[in-house]
């Protein structure tokens, strides 16, 4: 996996067109199935924890797949850098496949900690389904970047809308087959799992990022651009491209690290508010309705996610990357407002749901573009494994955070903190941001 031998030596721009629509139809592909993995799995965790450890636990079970995502963002993003996209994102999801496998067990055995291990390990294949974002954008046009990037994000659409309904046909047809109640879900995320990686083991050549980086070699001396000495532009990225550069590069560009607050942000609000959701719905509903509420509030949930991606993809390039990243916190406080005082009106509920997942649609595209495109090739793999790392952590301590707020204080006064949380986003994005040409760097 060191060298991708389908990867010209030499790239022009004529060269990297079809190459990046090929990339396209297969990360399109693979998002479906990861995300029906990703996400069948999230419809029961709080659930399955909730069941085996109690209440305040499950926001704890909820948090551990947030943190597996965000600690894997560093070896997978390391993995990246040197070796390209397609061996990180393989990576990821087997990871996330020998999680979710982790988790039957737990279920089985009743045995908390292999269930907190699994849901660990099962973060990989939301660290994949991240990653793979920034995997659209390593040869887009910079006029089309948060189109396609949102292409991407909404191809999970297809898959996720659909997946938490799978819940209950999986529990029911696993149950049948020996497994107990809640854990067939994670059996079928695992299968999921392993065929997005196999399909991108096979098919992702060349790799794009290796790809870009040929590009970027080939345009320097033709345009005259300069490389920084220990920045070379050549397939691999240097050794010293790690977490801590990435830092140095992002503490010197206001835009990198507006870029990085909103995908934290709007993570961080999101999954305050969605995890606590099912419980919410179990406060005020038979054993024999759950599943099926949570089914469908989630699906209008992540139907809010992603459905209208390419739309606020278009946006991101019309109107600009700042004005979308406000639009998102606007919808973020909405939906804190209209869900914190549903009580147990199921609908209302479902409304502040759908505003969650559009204002983190809008936080994490036009962050997600404004960081790719903030900072210089050579470090861009490392700045974007430590925008995972920061998001999955602010995520993780929210998740952690609202099983012990919902327990002592409740869904309201959850919500309400979580507004709370966006104010210091709204100054940050207020502030004027210079613009740079950081792809004229390498």
């Amino acid at each position: 996996m060191a060298t991708d031998l389908t990867a010209p030596r030499t790239v022009s721009r004529a060269d990297v067109t079809p190459i990046q629509r090929r990339t396209l139809r297969l990360l399109f592909t693979t998002q479906i199935i990861g995300g029906i993995g990703v996400t069948i799995g999230i419809a029961v965790g709080a659930l399955l924890a909730a069941r085996i450890a109690g209440t305040a636990m499950a926001g704890v079970a909820q948090s551990a797949a947030v943190v597996g995502a965000a600690l894997l963002a560093v070896p997978v993003t390391r993995i990246m850098a040197r070796h390209g996209r397609r061996p990180g994102l393989v990576v990821a999801y087997t990871v996330g496949a020998v999680g979710g496998v982790l988790v039957v067990l737990a279920a089985a055995t009743r045995w908390v900690p292999l269930l907190f291990l699994g849901m660990l390990l099962f973060g990989g294949g939301t660290a994949a389904n991240l990653q793979a974002r920034y995997t659209a954008v390593d040869l887009a046009e910079p006029a089309r970047r948060g189109r396609q990037l949102s292409l991407i994000v909404w191809a999970t659409t297809i898959g996720a809308v659909a997946a938490p309904n799978f819940a209950a046909l999986a529990d029911r047809v696993t149950t049948g087959w020996g497994l107990p109640p809640l854990a067939g879900p994670f059996a079928f995320s695992s299968v999921a799992f392993v065929l997005a990686a196999v399909v991108l083991l096979g098919l992702l050549r060349p790799d794009p990022l290796l790809t870009a980086r040929r590009l970027a070699a080939a345009v320097a001396p033709a345009t005259g651009g300069g490389t920084p000495a220990a920045a070379p532009v050549g397939a691999r990225a240097p050794r010293g491209a790690g977490m801590w550069a990435a830092w140095s590069v992002v503490r010197g560009r206001p835009a990198a690290r507006l870029g990085i607050a909103a995908v934290a942000v709007g993570h961080l609000v999101m999954v305050a508010v969605m995890s606590m959701t099912p419980v919410r719905l179990g406060e005020s509903h038979a054993d024999a309705d759950v599943l099926r509420l949570v089914g469908i509030v989630l699906s209008l949930h992540i139907a809010g996610m992603y459905a209208l991606s390419p739309l606020v993809g278009w946006l991101t390039d019309r109107l600009g990357r700042r004005a979308v990243i406000l639009g998102g916190v606007g919808l973020l406080l909405a939906a804190c407002a209209v869900a914190g005082t549903a009580g147990h009106h199921t609908p209302r509920l479902s409304v502040g749901l759908v505003l969650l997942g559009l204002g983190w649609s809008g936080t994490m595209v036009a962050g997600s573009t404004l960081l790719s495109e903030s900072v210089p090739a050579w470090v861009r793999p490392s700045v974007q494994g430590l925008s995972d790392l920061i998001m999955g952590l602010a995520g993780a301590g929210a998740a952690v955070a609202s099983g012990f707020v919902m327990q002592s204080a409740g869904y309201p006064v959850l919500t309400l903190l979580a507004a709370v949380a966006v104010v210091p986003l709204v100054a940050l994005a207020l502030r004027p941001v210079p613009t740079r040409a950081p792809d004229k760097e390498g």
